[in-house]
């Protein structure tokens, strides 16, 4: 391999927090940390059928309340974050709140998850988590009649606290 292209990976692969010497996984070591307020927000889309979106919005699936069910999901994906993603902190969340927002023109339903700690690390992916599982959820209690859903655009908006700062995605 050329020194020049070795080089950068080395660099690259001192930033990547998770990954010891030997290029093996690690679970970050937050002992040192100090407890900061720590905040992140996550959002994704959900699109479908103009006759799905119309059954969600009133409330009449079969199965029952779609955006109920998905909040409490979403709520539930963030506090067990680390149980699904090997190497992240088990942490005190102190608050998750999703929201949706139902856009009419293009048969999308947007999620919004808001998550907050005082702690030693982010929470970035459970931000992110709980967004995933909201739309997992709305997808598998209208799967039965409309296969066609997308889930998309699942991403950090932004984020406050801890050593890295200030993050907001230019939109």
């Amino acid at each position: 391999m050329p020194e020049i292209i070795q080089d950068d990976i080395l660099v690259f692969m001192k930033k990547l927090t998770h990954i010891d010497k030997k290029g093996m996984p690690k679970m970050v070591d937050v002992s040192a940390k100090p407890l900061t307020g720590r905040i992140a927000v996550a959002k994704g889309a959900v699109y479908m059928k103009k006759k799905t979106f119309e059954v969600i919005k009133k409330g009449k699936a079969s199965k029952g309340d779609v955006l109920s069910v998905a909040k409490i999901a979403g709520i539930m994906a963030a506090k067990k974050t680390s149980e699904i993603i090997p190497l992240c902190h088990p942490l005190n969340i102190t608050s998750v709140n999703i929201d949706f927002n139902l856009n009419e023109k293009k048969n999308r339903i947007e999620i919004e998850a808001r998550v907050k700690i005082t702690g030693q690390t982010g929470v970035e992916m459970e931000a992110l988590t709980a967004v995933a599982a909201a739309a997992l959820t709305i997808y598998d209690m209208c799967k039965a009649v409309d296969k066609e859903i997308i889930i998309s655009d699942i991403m950090l908006m932004e984020k406050s606290g801890g050593k890295s700062g200030e993050f907001k995605r230019k939109t």
